[in-house]
């Protein structure tokens, strides 16, 4: 048994880069590294933007020196704010103009964020007896972002986000608690009925042997391994960059924050694991199951490395950059 997965994010959360005016490549600043080729201050129009504003290295952009391009997701701001904010209006339009979208964008950008972990929330069966205040906080986030450029550049996200927070840590506890019993009924159903035959004389380990197996358990506890029995692993805000957990059993796992940068999750269950604002940069989810897990984005995805093996929730795209 596993719990069902969220619904799927509303249309006015996903990016539509057509009813955009490049806010992403012009409003926001990037630094030369890693990411990015070159530095560019907010507000200034990226070197490789066309006037028809469209990327003119977008089928390359990751060979150009351009990853953090291809893992960023607005989560539909930029639509929102080119069509609904400014009425269809462009920042080539005038220069004042410009300015009162660059400031307005960010705060979207922030505001539907929250209404994705929101509306996530209102998915989870388990969290039903939190959806009267999970549907007020999804209005009250919708009615925040459709505010005028004034009321939006007043807007506090960070003490939004500070008052949204426990809801969102109750919802994600009620749906990862739910998960484990389910794991549990699993682990039951799966038990032989007959009972397990007593070792034959001369057959249980000593000394050496026993100490063997004392280790590899300790392994897998230190690792994330192990049964639902163990309860889930409480890794929030944790330092696990570049961590070798293949194979690691971290089922409803509270994973809130946690730098996993590098990690190895080569086949690692992430079922109904807390995701929220974890840092999943180059970690490797080849062949991990992520079917089930709470509150991902589609940037937390597509900062990490996997292929056809990596096992999805259904309502994230596969980041176009994966290989086979």
């Amino acid at each position: 048994m596993t719990t069902p997965p969220a619904t799927t994010p509303p249309a006015a959360l996903r990016p539509d880069c057509a009813n955009c005016a490049a806010l992403c490549c012009v409003a926001l600043p990037f630094a030369r590294s890693a990411d990015f080729a070159v530095d560019k201050p907010g507000g200034r129009p990226c070197a490789n933007l066309t006037s028809d504003d469209r990327c003119g290295i977008h089928a390359r952009l990751r060979t150009s020196g351009y990853t953090g391009c291809t893992v960023f997701d607005c989560l539909g701001a930029g639509q929102h704010v080119t069509q609904h904010t400014f009425g269809g209006s462009s920042w080539r339009d005038s220069p004042d103009l410009a300015v009162r979208m660059f400031e307005t964008f960010p705060v979207v950008r922030r505001l539907h964020e929250l209404r994705w972990y929101v509306e996530e929330a209102l998915g989870l069966p388990a969290a039903a007896e939190l959806h009267a205040e999970l549907t007020g906080a999804a209005e009250r986030l919708r009615v925040l972002a459709d505010g005028s450029p004034d009321e939006l550049r007043a807007c506090d996200t960070d003490a939004l986000r500070a008052e949204l927070t426990p809801l969102l840590r109750a919802a994600s506890t009620l749906a990862r608690s739910a998960a484990l019993r389910f794991a549990a009924l699993d682990a039951t159903a799966l038990r032989p009925s007959a009972p397990v035959p007593a070792p034959r004389q001369g057959t249980a380990p000593t000394g050496r042997r026993r100490g063997k197996e004392k280790r590899r358990a300790g392994a897998g506890r230190r690792n994330g391994g192990g049964g639902a029995e163990r309860g889930p692993v409480e890794w929030a805000g944790a330092d696990r960059i570049g961590a070798r957990l293949g194979g690691a059993t971290l089922r409803a796992a509270n994973l809130r924050g946690t730098y996993l940068i590098a990690a190895d999750l080569r086949d690692a269950d992430l079922r109904d694991a807390d995701l929220t604002g974890a840092d999943l940069r180059d970690a490797d989810l080849r062949g991990a199951d992520l079917t089930t897990a709470l509150f991902l984005t589609p940037s937390q995805l597509a900062a990490a490395r996997g292929n056809h093996t990596t096992r999805i929730p259904a309502h994230l795209p596969r980041p176009d950059h994966w290989r086979p």
